[in-house]
């Protein structure tokens, strides 16, 4: 037991030192090669697409040169997921072009994985280790970091038989520590399902924290709007133009990861409060939707959502349906939507914008960056809680006067007048808080008459 004992801590010490698990245990690459795999000429554009959108990941990771490849193949092959004919013909080209890195567009289940560095003789990332990558660079607060190393641990939990083989290349040979083999997998296997479950226990204090503010919220009942879309669609651009919140803005993909919440007045004096989330994007791993749940459950509370599409992009209406996929997948799809086209300062195609036209109907072209467009979503914001409140005309006695104040904060007042020690008002009422009013409630003449 205590000889156990005496592993474990040696080999977290080793774990801790050489920061197997971390960012930095293995340098970012300088080549690699891109590699998308397609069946027959219809699915060609389409990964054309996806290899584009794989290397703007691999440029965000830090990659200086990349090169692609798009294979076109009958059928996948379960041990090294080309056939053995294109794998061959990817080694020579990997071989010829010096690259340190090979990168395919899917995620690659852990043997596949390994039979291809084997094949290979160097690292092979998928595209679900490159976002993770991409997550550790742009993770600033504590709960983003907590949320990026719990998915990390979850993706490298049945890889570690590939990471012992990483580090013995890098040892020149045999990793020479007590314990090794089978041993040695099993042991980190143990040490790191403990860390897993410290950063789950660490988590879930951030979920609560998180709950507690939003109850504070729904106290308040301040409507939420959380802004959502794919990644570098402008969300960040969007909240800085309505709220000058001085979010980071860049041409990379997932910027933003932590969620940015601001108060923010309409022009008709209703108060709302703005949430900036982080963006989307084709094929996201499960693990990382799983692992930014405290994130993402903004976005599930929030009570209207304001999809930002970039219209400017060629693949706009597919990133849009992915947005949308996720959404699903958050049970949050059917919250009241606005649909934003983004970027309209660019050049954008009649037959893009019809397209999403067609598919959403509360569509709104604006450009964040000049804003253009912009008063015209106030101006549907407003629509949009007004369509869940009521106008009623109430005189409310000066002994319920704190609920003039819940009034004033919850909806819209139009009109305001004082009648010995009753309030006249004319005003809008959400309709969740109706039934505290109904006593209260006038007809439009008598109140007229008295005024």
């Amino acid at each position: 037991m205590t000889e156990n004992k005496e592993e474990l801590t040696e080999l977290e010490f080793r774990l801790e030192q050489e920061e197997l698990f971390e960012a930095k245990e293995r340098p970012v690459p300088k080549r690699a090669l891109l590699v998308a795999v397609h069946k027959g000429s219809s699915e060609k554009e389409e990964a054309l697409e996806h290899v584009r959108e794989l290397s703007a990941l691999a440029d965000t990771y830090g990659i200086e040169e990349l090169f692609e490849d798009l294979c076109s193949i009958r059928k996948y092959d379960a041990s090294t997921y080309v056939t053995k004919g294109k794998l061959e013909e990817l080694v020579e080209k990997a071989k010829e072009l010096e690259v340190d890195v090979i990168v395919f567009d899917d995620e690659l289940p852990p043997s596949q994985q390994r039979n291809l560095e084997s094949a290979f003789k160097i690292p092979v990332m998928d595209r679900t280790e490159i976002i993770l990558e991409v997550f550790v660079k742009h993770a600033k607060t504590r709960e983003a970091r907590l949320q990026i190393e719990l998915a990390k641990c979850k993706y490298q939990l049945p890889r570690l038989k590939r990471m012992w083989t990483h580090l013995s290349r890098q040892r020149g040979g045999g990793v020479h520590t007590k314990g090794e083999g089978e041993k040695q997998l099993e042991i980190d296997r143990r040490l790191l399902q403990r860390r897993m479950d410290r950063l789950q226990k660490a988590l879930e204090a951030v979920r609560a924290q998180r709950s507690t503010q939003r109850r504070a919220r729904d106290r308040n009942e301040v409507p939420t709007f959380a802004l959502v879309g794919y990644t570098n669609a402008g969300k960040s651009s969007m909240m800085n133009a309505l709220t000058e919140a001085d979010v980071l803005v860049e041409d990379q993909l997932f910027a933003t990861l932590d969620t940015t919440t601001r108060k923010y007045t309409l022009p008709n004096k209703q108060e709302v409060l703005l949430i900036d989330t982080v963006g989307f994007i084709r094929k996201l791993p499960h693990l990382l939707v799983a692992a930014f749940k405290s994130t993402l459950e903004e976005v599930v509370f929030a009570d209207f959502l304001i999809h930002v599409i970039d219209g400017s992009h060629s693949s706009a209406h597919q990133q849009a349906e992915a947005t949308l996929e996720v959404l699903r997948e958050l049970d949050a799809a059917n919250k009241p939507m606005i649909t934003v086209i983004n970027k309209i300062d660019a050049d954008l195609t009649p037959a893009t914008v019809n397209r999403l036209r067609i598919q959403f109907t509360r569509c709104i072209q604006v450009s964040a960056k000049t804003g253009e467009g912009i008063p015209l979503l106030l101006e549907v914001m407003q629509n949009t809680l007004a369509d869940r409140r009521q106008t009623v005309n109430l005189r409310i006695p000066q002994s319920e006067y704190g609920l003039v104040t819940e009034l004033t904060r919850k909806g819209h007042v139009h009109e305001q007048d004082y009648e010995g020690d009753d309030v006249l008002l004319k005003v809008d009422v959400p309709k969740d808080i109706l039934h505290k009013v109904e006593a209260f409630a006038v007809k439009s003449e008598e109140n007229q008459g008295n005024s």
